[in-house]
């Protein structure tokens, strides 16, 4: 997508990454598109703070799309999915505080509107309490979710991961579980068989390949009919960085602040802490600011921490000639450190180029044979530089000169061709 929304851009609850989602909205929102999913859960996330001291909520309509999936520019889709929120149901049966059994009904958004560039929306107060209460809700991590293709496995690990301190959902009646899926009603689903071949199976398979946990259906029978079903769960150890809180610790400290000064990724920055801990890379960035400017900090950063430089120790009073041996010394040092600069960032941008021309590659065997000839021709005519174009039509996607005009053309197509790329 465009881009992966920057952490330190967004605010409020936007900048956590997982969102307190009830049991009763879990279970009724079955029936949403994979990207309508994913939007009811950014929306409850920006809005979770305030659900109910506050009657109507905002977020920048560009944030949104971009969080969600959409091009940055898709007004229409965000209008047609938001249309669908407030037309969808949310149903609820479950204790109230005084342990009554209460059944409710409400639309997942009461409202919505799009004016100035920012979208507007309500919660039915009924349903916002119930979105609110923290002792029936599991956390759902947007970060996994963005991972996710289908809208069948995101629901079944929605309603999954609730359960994953227990080990299991319980037995669920097959009835039950279509409504889960958003596929009561079909007529084509009544059958099992197709039920387990194209909803059940895919849906684990993407699930336990995805995200944090591990799922195992069980099936229960009576007679020659399967009645219920239920899925065993564990953590995925596979998958551990996906987890709840996905670095948020590491961008807390001032090491990592420091390095957001000098440029440094949100990425790397967070690799360089885990790999070479906090104090040695504080030390490293307190050599480099006593070097004074250098043309490229973050690569000068690098050959620090890949080469252990250390700071020189005063020098003791000498004579002329060993101060000039002295002098000829940090030159030398100083023209090794600027080659081992320069080294390390030619070295970066190598795997920085490489890593865009196989996400490239990617997208482009994706592609149908119709739509690789439409892209052909399309970025043709986006590049207005004759070597570019000369280039591309020798080499086609292959051509790594045109790398920078690759990603803005296919994220102005597939507004998450990137994700995760630094």
């Amino acid at each position: 997508m465009n881009p992966t929304i920057p952490h330190d851009k967004l605010t409020g609850a936007l900048r956590r990454q997982s969102v307190k989602k009830n049991v009763a909205a879990i279970h009724v929102s079955g029936k949403l598109t994979l990207l309508q999913r994913k939007l009811s859960n950014v929306l409850l996330l920006n809005a979770y703070d305030t659900l109910v001291t506050r009657h109507k909520h905002q977020i920048d309509a560009r944030t949104l799309c971009m969080m969600v999936g959409y091009n940055s520019n898709d007004m229409d889709t965000l209008k047609q999915s938001l249309r669908s929120l407030a037309e969808t149901t949310a149903e609820w049966d479950m204790l109230d505080a005084n342990g009554r059994q209460e059944w409710g009904v409400s639309a997942l958004l009461s409202y919505a509107k799009l004016s100035g560039g920012v979208c507007e929306y309500a919660y039915s107060p009924a349903l916002a309490e119930k979105l609110h209460d923290p002792k029936v809700f599991a956390l759902i991590n947007l970060n996994i979710q963005r991972r996710f293709t289908s809208g069948h496995a995101l629901a079944l690990y929605e309603n999954c991961y609730r359960f994953v301190r227990t080990g299991s959902t319980g037995w669920w009646p097959i009835d039950l579980f279509r409504r889960l899926m958003g596929v009561d009603g079909s007529a084509y689903y009544e059958s099992f068989k197709h039920l387990n071949a194209k909803i059940i199976k895919p849906a684990v398979a993407e699930v336990n390949k995805t995200s944090n946990i591990l799922i195992t259906p069980e099936l229960h029978k009576m007679g020659r009919q399967v009645s219920e079903v239920r899925f065993l769960i564990k953590e995925n150890p596979q998958l551990a960085m996906l987890d709840i809180d996905d670095g948020e610790g590491l961008r807390q400290g001032p090491v990592y602040a420091n390095l957001m000064e000098l440029g440094v990724s949100d990425r790397l920055a967070r690799q360089w802490i885990t790999e070479h801990g906090e104090d040695y890379v504080s030390e490293k960035i307190v050599y480099l600011k006593g070097r004074g400017p250098v043309d490229s900090p973050i690569g000068y950063l690098q050959a620090a921490l890949r080469n252990d430089y250390k700071a020189a120790a005063p020098a003791e009073p000498t004579s002329k000639a060993k101060q000039a041996a002295v002098k000829r010394r940090e030159k030398s040092v100083a023209a090794d450190s600027a080659e081992a600069e320069r080294a390390a960032v030619i070295e970066e941008e190598r795997k920085a180029r490489a890593q865009i021309m196989a996400r490239v590659q990617e997208i482009v065997d994706s592609r149908s044979p119709t739509q690789r000839d439409a892209d052909r021709r399309l970025f043709l005519a986006w590049l207005d530089d004759e070597l570019l174009k000369s280039e591309f039509s020798r080499l086609g996607w292959k051509a790594a000169l045109c790398a920078r005009e690759m990603v803005a053309f296919w994220t102005d197509l597939i507004p998450d061709a990137f994700d995760g790329a630094d």
